[in-house]
């Protein structure tokens, strides 16, 4: 169970912080039940799910986490991007992004850098799923971190390159 003031990933809205956790004053919804009332950090609005609800929820990682994840992106297997049919590439960006592991999302990160260092075109695909796994890195990560999002991939990259350097 999350306390309150937690940062956590939610579903589909990425990161949020548990604002409340309880019955809801709400007509129409059982109020002998307990919910999370969370908050999307960069949306507007209030999410209300049940704290027995199957839908996926996890902790944010931590700073040691973080670091460790950091450490490793240099022997990191990236995701292979270089599927030509379209519906097939999006099913596996799907898989790759729906437990919203950050391991995962730097997976697909470094599989479509790859594939654009490589020359290749992006197709719109790569792009929305880039796009996304970029955005719940650095929401995650600028938490765990203490920075702001838009100093992530900054950070990052002079983590890694200092590690190439003191290698």
């Amino acid at each position: 169970m999350y306390k309150i003031g937690e940062f956590i990933i939610y579903s589909n809205c990425g990161l949020c912080e548990v604002e409340d956790i309880g019955p809801l004053n709400i007509s129409g919804i059982n109020n002998k039940k307990d919910y999370y009332t969370l908050k999307p950090i960069y949306e507007n609005g209030k999410i209300f799910i049940p704290i027995d609800t199957d839908v996926f929820m996890r902790a944010i990682s931590t700073y040691e986490e973080v670091q460790q994840l950091i450490d490793g992106i240099s022997s990191m297997e990236e995701m292979d991007c270089n599927e030509k049919n379209v519906n097939l590439l999006q099913s596996k960006y799907k898989r790759f992004i729906k437990n919203y592991e950050c391991v995962d999302l730097l997976a697909v990160i470094l599989g479509v850098y790859k594939k654009k260092y490589n020359g290749k075109k992006l197709g719109q695909v790569d792009e929305k799923f880039m796009k996304l796994a970029k955005g719940l890195i650095n929401d995650e990560f600028s938490i765990a971190l203490g920075i702001s999002r838009e100093e992530v991939e900054k950070y990052i990259k002079e983590k890694v390159r200092d590690r190439q350097y003191n290698n």
